[in-house]
């Protein structure tokens, strides 16, 4: 968690400028890594951090204190979240957070996404990355508005920078927002943006052994993509043992096996992301229904 890696402090903000979806927000946060050398050492086995209440460690802080100082920071951020979640329910929103280690192919996903979808429903997009527009210059490229939040030294989105990241993208109402966290299978885990669904994509060029290593981000997604299979032929990846990885992680997540290149399995991903706009739009109908009634009620009484 951000307590060990020090970027979930508070972030400064920059927006005076216009609302041109070509420009960038900068989150830069210096933070000094003091290194903690009071731990316990296992010789045979390796070091092993993070088995105490904050299942994390820091120097010359107690674990009680991180706690507390993780529940603030958590706390803080989900504020901003309840505020984001709301803002997409009114609006009919269903917004996606992907997250994944560097090189899974998620920019390549979401540009074959946001051009295959374009047809289907108005789609924008949030990019993540440290620094550079890269990979939102690629995604405006295929005709969807994309705004780039650059974090600096911060390693995830959270949900403050998604709510200013709204404001100037504006996604159309009933519009499909996808969020490409950074680079990172593991703070991203404990920052909700007030996605409707995290979704974690692993590529069958790297370890089937992901999400054991990284267990609380594949505790936290709803959907695991398994990304490039067209490579499999030439792989030593074993699926089976990854999806039997992942389900010991979290027995409800779900699973798509698909390639971004080949376009097999696309259509799996497109049809999961539409059951999960409908329940969206079914659950907005059903609130203003609920307060047309509500306000009915105020009437007769």
């Amino acid at each position: 968690m951000c307590t060990v890696c020090g970027c979930g402090g508070e972030h400064a903000h920059d927006h005076g400028h216009s609302h041109d979806h070509a420009h960038e927000h900068d989150h830069d946060h210096p933070h000094d890594h003091p290194h903690d050398h009071d731990h316990g050492h296992d010789h045979e086995h390796g070091h092993h951090y993070g088995h105490g209440a904050a299942g994390a460690q820091a120097p010359g802080m107690s674990q009680a204190r991180m706690v507390r100082i993780e529940q603030d920071i958590l706390g803080h951020n989900n504020r901003y979240a309840a505020e984001n979640r709301a803002r997409f329910a009114a609006r009919g929103i269903l917004a996606l957070n992907l997250v994944s280690s560097p090189g899974s192919g998620k920019t390549t996903l979401l540009c074959r996404s946001a051009r295959d979808l374009a047809a289907r429903w108005p789609v924008a997009v949030i990019e993540g990355d440290q620094q550079t527009s890269f990979d939102a210059d690629r995604i405006r490229a295929t005709g969807a508005p994309a705004l780039q939040v650059n974090t600096g030294k911060g390693c995830h989105l959270d949900a403050h920078m998604i709510g200013h990241a709204l404001a100037d993208l504006r996604p159309a109402d009933q519009s499909v927002l996808f969020i490409e966290n950074v680079g990172n299978l593991v703070c991203p885990a404990g920052f909700d943006l007030g996605e409707a669904a995290k979704v974690v994509i692993l590529s069958v060029t790297e370890g089937e052994d992901k999400p054991l290593k990284y267990p609380d981000m594949f505790a936290a997604a709803r959907l695991m993509i398994l990304n490039k299979v067209d490579l499999l032929p030439h792989l030593a990846f074993d699926v089976e043992r990854c999806v039997a990885f992942a389900r010991q992680v979290n027995p409800g997540i779900e699973l798509i096996r698909l390639s971004a290149t080949s376009g097999e399995g696309l259509d799996l991903w497109y049809d999961w992301i539409g059951r999960r706009r409908q329940a969206v739009l079914e659950n907005r109908v059903a609130a203003l229904e609920a307060d047309l009634a509500a306000a009915r009620h105020g009437l007769q009484e």
